[in-house]
């Protein structure tokens, strides 16, 4: 079946439902799972943003994203011991630029055989049945796509 899986993840409710997939492909045979987390560009544009209004002006960016990088790597190793508990082998990722440009990339460079995402579905009209990344995932993945629902 699919023996590496990439599990991108921004933390939210929704990402943590499609984890339980995950639980389910590894019964199915799954060994190997790349947990990844992405740092979205817009976010660190509105660290610059927020600075500036703020007053905290110059904003030492790279501090910033190094500490939220921590944060996050955090965040992944909790996840990736679940699954290491399930008997998976984990690696963990964080990137930082536009998820669904970086999730794709990621999944060619891991050479991922399915990518398991949640959906919000609440971006934009267009998305509103998937979010907005999971659907340009599902269209510029060179591989299949698990989309999980809020």
């Amino acid at each position: 079946m699919f023996s590496k899986i990439l599990y991108p993840t921004d933390f939210s409710n929704v990402a943590r439902k499609a984890l339980a997939y995950i639980s389910k492909l590894r019964k199915a045979g799954c060994g190997e799972v790349v947990i990844l987390h992405v740092i979205d560009e817009r976010e660190i544009q509105g660290i610059v943003a927020w600075s500036s209004i703020s007053g905290n002006w110059p904003v030492n960016l790279d501090s910033e994203l190094k500490k939220r990088e921590k944060h996050h790597l955090a965040e992944l190793k909790k996840i990736a011991r679940e699954l290491e508990k399930e008997g998976c082998q984990v690696k963990t990722i964080v990137k930082e630029g536009h998820p669904a440009q970086e999730i794709i990339k990621v999944a060619a460079e891991e050479k991922a055989d399915v990518i398991v995402i949640g959906s919000h579905g609440k971006s934009n009209l267009r998305g509103m049945l998937l979010g907005s990344v999971s659907e340009s995932v599902v269209h510029k993945s060179p591989v299949p796509v698990l989309v999980v629902k809020r």
